[in-house]
């Protein structure tokens, strides 16, 4: 094994753990602070925490940290072997752990925290200025948030839609969302990285991948018995998809183009 691809499997380890540590923290805190067992609430040992024991409780650890690593560091080895067009390996590395940590907080927690989303924007403009040039980045990001501004509106106009109907037929309102807010401010990172009008490509992309894992999850739902008609009104996150398409556009640009209309 070469120097070179060892440096990549050190860094990629690194950012696994990176990865894990702010999606385990932020979530709770807002900052960076001690991790604490899920579980039970004991706090971890750096230790511990670090080689993925079992709390001083002897809960076990999530199964999210080992795959998280291992497609953490399958990627730093890929984005070393391929990097970026433009942003070279180690701007494509601190892509990945953006992408990671945003992937994993949404999924958790259907959450978009602000402080990714500060350093999001930073790490959007200098991303896109290197790969586009500074007038497609702000177009992409100013795109990315008039468009998702216009679902957010119609998202509200359906979630109020929905109450209604729930009240008339004499049923508990909740405060599901068809989009968050935090959606918004993603898909303009989003568009700030990409640059117009590949934010375009990202949105189209990442609405179809969302509709066909719900198509999926309803599918295996009824083949399992455990379909109930409410289930079509919960409502799923759509950060990780847009972040899984913008990855895509980004790190396979080859592959992503097969698909590409025209």
């Amino acid at each position: 094994m070469s120097i070179t691809l060892t440096i990549s499997i050190i860094l990629g380890l690194l950012a696994g753990w990176l990865v894990n540590y702010l999606s385990d923290v932020l979530p709770l805190t807002r900052r960076f602070s001690q991790p604490i067992c899920r579980l039970c609430g004991a706090p971890f040992g750096w230790e511990n925490y670090l080689f993925f024991r079992p709390c001083q409780n002897g809960h076990p650890r999530k199964m999210r940290l080992w795959i998280t690593q291992i497609i953490i560091l399958a990627a730093s080895v890929y984005t070393w072997i391929q990097p970026p067009s433009k942003l070279g390996y180690f701007f494509g590395l601190i892509l990945i752990v953006y992408f990671g940590v945003v992937f994993v907080i949404d999924l958790e927690h259907r959450l978009i925290l602000h402080p990714t989303s500060i350093v999001g924007a930073i790490l959007g403009l200098a991303v896109g200025t290197i790969a586009h040039g500074i007038s497609p980045t702000l177009l992409g990001g100013l795109g990315g948030l008039l468009i998702m501004l216009a679902f957010y509106y119609l998202g509200v106009l359906f979630a109020r839609i929905r109450a209604k109907r729930l009240l008339a037929l004499g049923q508990e309102v909740d405060d599901e969302e068809a989009l968050g807010s935090g959606d918004v401010i993603l898909v303009t990172i989003l568009g700030l990285i990409l640059g117009w009008p590949l934010i375009w490509l990202c949105l189209l992309y990442g609405i179809l991948l969302g509709g066909l894992v719900s198509l999926f999850i309803v599918l295996w739902l009824i083949a399992s018995g455990r379909y109930k008609a409410s289930a079509l009104m919960t409502f799923i996150p759509y950060g990780p998809y847009f972040i899984t398409t913008a990855a895509l556009i980004v790190y396979f640009p080859k592959v992503l183009a097969m698909f590409v209309p025209g």
